[in-house]
């Protein structure tokens, strides 16, 4: 997935930035404890199309860096 793409997405739900996952592919938003799948190398993020976050999951997530 391009990164400059990935920069741009927000969660729908939250508006809050999405962390990549390659395996699987999904894109995780922390504030919302969802995962949006990505299909054929597009990203679907519909809140009726994502699965709920695990606590286990969650913590396994390194800890964001600001941006500058």
């Amino acid at each position: 997935m391009d990164t400059k793409l990935l920069e741009l997405l927000v969660c729908p739900v939250t508006k809050g930035p999405l962390d990549l996952q390659r395996e699987p592919h999904e894109l995780w938003s922390r504030s919302a404890r969802l995962a949006y799948p990505i299909r054929n190398g597009i990203p679907v993020l519909l809140e009726n199309e994502a699965r709920t976050l695990s606590d286990e999951e969650l913590e396994k997530l390194p800890p964001r860096t600001p941006l500058v």
